[in-house]
């Protein structure tokens, strides 16, 4: 069955028919800015690119999914103001930007392997891009869209009229932002392509140009680097909604001046995850990690899961008893599919793959439908629950499903998993169905540790305190003869 896939594109404010250029698929997303933890709503961008991409790949696409590295040049300001997010990183850490940058890199990588995102096939860093960046602002200059204030090369968003299509921008608003201090830039919505050194202090990361030691500008990096890996113009371009207005309005005003060819053809935001006091970002000081998640007892993949309980470019409210009962609802989807998983043949069964397809009709019509995952999911748990159909189609239509859900719905009838460790003075054997991260297991053992030390000073209502804390998670704890105490751990706990 040929299935075609929809998809709402910011450029033309519609949704549209997704038809490439490209063979591969070439996909372009913006990455992180390493100079801190990603928190989750930074996570919920990247969770709806991979659901994008997964979607493609069992569409039959081949894709090419770059995300950039930006380790230099995002200033605390949009406005091409403030300090280098890598250089105040640096200092709060008191260690040297690229050790910074390493580490925070790995975190992230990490982060998205956990919640089962595919990882992308480059990972370009901007520091590896400079010369590449250098190039693109010097043919800026030859073609008359750049001029020289004290602080940098600035782009004169004047010479390009279509600026204001792409994010909608009213000129009157712009004409009455050009009224507050701009310092030298002729516009308001003129923008750094390259930016000088301070005099007053060392940079760690700078680098010689044809205009003077600095560094790049945050929009040129993107162009500079989706230009170096993907043909023009780019299939699909994705980020959090909060770029639209200035990052990727920047993005295609240079690109497009400096090439003369359009610059992405399907652009995809992801809206934002809320708090009660609005968006979570990390400029306001307060933010959830996946590590915050983890230190909570809940499984990454509940976040995921989480996720898909709102359309990607709907805001969606973040809470602990949200989240919780995403955890829930993942654990029992895996118990349904599991129970079907014990049922005579069911792992055995040939199935047509026809067969599976036009079960999984009303979850591809969904997922094709602008990536609509809570209709997607909705149509899976009728799949699972439908005793009309045999246990192992059902089961076969889960696993096919799961390679866009990505929830590892199968891991429920893994293989026991066992694992040994030594905590202070107890011996702790963890047990699951599928593998314990190592968050998980040290913090059970801490909590295993401290009933240990709780019941050999006769502390027995603190003991027992911590059983009950870890039963409420569903992870049940024995005590045996031989002192080794084992543990065992629930599916929806592991992720």
């Amino acid at each position: 069955m040929t299935r075609v896939l929809f998809l709402y594109n910011t450029a033309t404010r519609s949704k549209e028919r997704f038809e490439p250029l490209n063979d591969p698929v070439g996909i372009y997303c913006c990455g992180p800015t390493v100079y801190n933890c990603a928190h989750i709503g930074n996570l919920r961008t990247y969770i709806f690119e991979d659901v994008l991409k997964r979607t493609l790949l069992a569409l039959g696409y081949r894709v090419k999914h770059v995300v950039n590295i930006t380790d230099v040049g995002h200033l605390t300001s949009d406005q091409d103001t403030g300090e280098d997010k890598m250089e105040k990183g640096a200092r709060r850490e008191g260690k040297s930007v690229w050790d910074i940058a390493a580490r925070f890199t790995k975190l992230f990588k990490e982060d998205i392997a956990a919640l089962n995102i595919v990882s992308a096939d480059l990972w370009p860093r901007a520091t590896d891009h400079i010369d590449r960046m250098i190039d693109l602002i010097a043919r800026l200059e030859k073609l008359g869209y750049t001029y020289r204030t004290s602080d940098g090369i600035y782009f004169d968003t004047a010479r390009f009229p279509d600026y204001v299509k792409f994010a909608a921008l009213d000129p009157e608003n712009l004409r009455a932002g050009e009224r507050v201090d701009m310092g030298e830039k002729r516009s308001v919505t003129d923008f750094a392509l390259w930016k000088f050194s301070p005099t007053t202090e060392k940079r760690q990361m700078e680098w010689e140009s044809p205009w003077g030691i600095g560094f790049p500008g945050w929009h040129i990096e993107c162009s500079a680097m989706s230009i170096a890996y993907l043909p023009q113009p780019v299939d699909i371009h994705c980020g959090g909604a909060d770029h639209i207005r200035v990052h990727h309005t920047n993005e295609i005003a240079q690109s497009e001046a400096a090439t003369g060819k359009q610059f992405v053809r399907y652009w995809l935001h992801g809206e934002f995850l809320t708090l009660d006091k609005g968006k979570m970002a990390k400029s306001g000081g307060s933010f959830v990690t996946l590590e915050t998640v983890r230190e909570k007892g809940i499984a990454p993949l509940a976040y995921r899961m989480f996720c898909f309980s709102a359309h990607y470019r709907t805001p969606l409210s973040f809470s602990w008893e949200g989240l919780d009962a995403a955890s829930q609802s993942l654990a029992n989807l895996r118990r349904t599919i599991a129970q079907l998983c014990g049922a005579r043949d069911a792992l055995t069964q040939e199935v047509a793959d026809d067969a599976v397809a036009d079960a999984l009709d009303a979850v591809y019509a969904a997922v094709c439908d602008d990536l609509n995952m809570p209709r997607a999911l909705a149509a899976l748990w009728e799949v699972v629950r439908d005793g009309s159909k045999s246990a192992a189609l059902r089961v076969r239509c889960a696993k096919r499903a799961d390679e866009i859900f990505g929830l590892d719905l199968m891991a429920a009838n893994s293989e026991t998993v066992s694992v040994v460790r030594e905590t202070g003075g107890s011996i702790v054997r963890f047990e699951s169905s599928v593998e314990i991260p190592g968050a998980v297991a040290d913090r059970i053992a801490r909590l295993i540790e401290e009933r240990r030390e709780a019941r050999k000073g006769r502390d027995f209502a603190r003991a027992d305190d911590i059983r009950r804390k870890l039963a409420d998670d569903g992870i049940e704890v024995k005590d045996l003869p031989d002192g080794t105490t084992t543990v065992t751990v629930p599916v929806s706990v592991c992720g």
